[in-house]
């Protein structure tokens, strides 16, 4: 007890002595306050978005009930006869996703395992930095792209009368080489954190190079790869510009790639950019959808924590 108490008096000067060096540091104290202050700003802009699109929502269901929101099928609120029903925008939203998805999901695997299984430091060090700039082109870049060259040089001429000029597949396209990157990417940086000790002792049992990236490194880094996936679908399912342009503008419940379609985001940007007045139904549905759209994207968040938490390997 003695010596206890010996070692807490001897300690008690040492942490006064920090303290004052601390609060004796103005610098310090004013990089510690900044911190702070930026920390709190997150915050209150997070808070002041959620209560902003918690209230014009509720502005919106005094109007619009429930069932019609979410049991209707029929998107048409700025034409006669006017309906709200969800379904319609959510399933445009799942179009596009789930065709990107189907075109970018094995790309981004097989670059991932070219990157870290089969390519040389040298080339990774080329194509891995090449592949990420796909990531930062604009996306009114991509949407005109996709109007413009994939649409009317490629579609068209293949398809012929079976595509319509506004169209799922040509929006698809372009968003899986938008998401293609986000896939890679963080998928070959779970690969490569695999230790090497696991792809050795399956050398060692004759295991081919192929079947050591398959069996061996793929699901040691499956946590990794299904945090790339569900980051790339939320970035999808956030995509504004090259839907807006590339995909149409037509409610359309149908996951037909052929077909023009409407998604949540292009709805959102068709109201606001002045297709409804200001404190309208019409207006005050741009946050009911964006609050659907929040909704979705919290989902996929809380599903991708926690399916990486199920397949998270620890190796010490």
């Amino acid at each position: 007890m003695a010596a206890r108490g010996f070692a807490g008096d001897a300690g008690a000067p040492i942490a006064r002595r920090l303290r004052k060096q601390r609060f004796g540091r103005p610098v310090e104290s004013l990089i510690v306050a900044s911190l702070w202050l930026c920390a709190g700003i997150s915050l209150i802009t997070t808070a002041l978005i959620i209560g902003v699109l918690a209230r014009e929502t509720v502005t919106f269901f005094r109007d619009v009930s429930f069932a019609e929101f979410f049991l209707d099928t029929n998107w048409q609120p700025l034409f006669n006869p006017i309906s709200f029903g969800i379904w319609e925008l959510v399933a445009g939203t799942v179009n596009v996703v789930f065709w990107s998805l189907v075109l970018a999901l094995p790309i981004g695997l097989a670059s991932a395992i070219y990157l870290s299984e089969y390519a040389h430091p040298r080339t990774r060090k080329i194509l891995k930095p090449l592949l990420e700039a796909l990531a930062g082109v604009p996306t009114v870049v991509y949407a005109y792209f996709a109007l413009t060259f994939i649409t009317q040089d490629v579609l068209q001429p293949l398809l012929g009368n079976n595509i319509s000029f506004f169209n799922s597949l040509g929006a698809s396209i372009v968003m899986a080489v938008m998401i293609l990157p986000t896939i890679a990417s963080i998928s070959e940086d779970a690969m490569a954190s695999v230790p090497e000790e696991l792809r050795e002792g399956a050398y060692g049992l004759g295991a081919t190079r192929l079947e050591v990236a398959t069996r061996v490194v793929v699901p040691a880094a499956l946590s990794g790869i299904i945090a790339s996936i569900l980051l790339a679908i939320s970035r999808a399912v956030g995509e504004t510009m090259i839907v807006a342009v590339a995909a149409g503008s037509t409610p359309n419940l149908t996951l037909s790639p052929l077909e023009s379609i409407q998604t949540m985001t292009g709805y959102m940007l068709q109201v606001a950019l002045g297709d409804a007045a200001r404190g309208s139904v019409e207006y005050n549905s741009l946050f009911a959808v964006g609050a659907m759209l929040a909704l979705m994207t919290f989902f996929f968040n809380v599903v991708g924590q926690l399916l990486v938490r199920r397949f998270r390997e620890v190796y010490a």
